[in-house]
């Protein structure tokens, strides 16, 4: 007769580990895209998290699987955002509402930019939100030029542009003032409005010399 094997082992406590590691891996990979941006791989995070390579593979077998785990919620917070901006009656103060906070979520989180920027990580949920984020954004827009707010020469298509260029400026200026971009947004858009008006009060003093060349020696293209 076979011997007893006793009792199994219980399934709970498993689970339970599974479930912390799958926590631990989310923040090491918040903080690393967040910190490095999408070139990071699986093997740094797991890294970073003090685990091994083998059980992040088991939670997330690639890249795209933990990305979509990571920003999927991060772009409906997004999409959140513009709908709410869309209930507003100032259509223009709306735009620049909805400007200021969607770059204020990524402005410290280099991954996040890259996700909203480029279609090569985040195939299905982050696609899905992306796309439920563009009839927003235009809608965003139409109003604000319905209002005579906005410049009417601004396309939806140019809202991602502005993103760019406000990303490039958090991404020189990090090591020196991670806040200018404040500054530089801040003009841009004085620059969209329909009519000319009074200037906004700008949030952030420009750099010195000596901050732009130490900007330069930091930047990495």
């Amino acid at each position: 007769m076979a011997r007893d094997a006793g009792p199994a082992a219980p399934a709970r406590p498993l689970r339970r580990d599974a479930e912390l590691n799958r926590r631990r891996i989310l923040a090491s990979a918040r903080e690393v895209f967040g910190r490095r941006g999408l070139e990071a791989t699986l093997d740094d995070i797991a890294h970073h998290a003090g685990l091994g390579v083998g059980t992040v593979y088991r939670r997330f077998p690639s890249k795209e699987h933990l990305v979509e785990a990571m920003f999927a919620e991060r772009m409906e917070e997004i999409s959140t955002l513009a709908e709410e901006a869309l209930k507003a009656e100032d259509a223009w103060q709306a735009f620049v509402d909805f400007t200021w906070k969607s770059i204020e979520l990524h402005s410290g989180d280099r991954g996040l930019r890259e996700i909203m920027l480029s279609n090569k990580f985040g195939h299905e949920h982050v696609a899905e939100e992306k796309a439920r984020l563009v009839p927003l954004i235009t809608r965003l827009v139409e109003r604000a030029q319905e209002a005579g707010g906005l410049r009417a020469d601004f396309s939806a298509t140019d809202t991602p542009l502005l993103h760019m260029m406000i990303g490039s400026v958090i991404e020189f200026t990090s090591a020196v003032e991670p806040d200018l971009w404040r500054r530089c947004l801040a003009m841009l858009l004085d620059g969209l409005r329909a009519r000319p008006g009074e200037p906004s009060k700008l949030p952030r003093p420009p750099l010195g010399v000596d901050e732009v060349d130490e900007a330069m020696s930091c930047w990495r293209p």
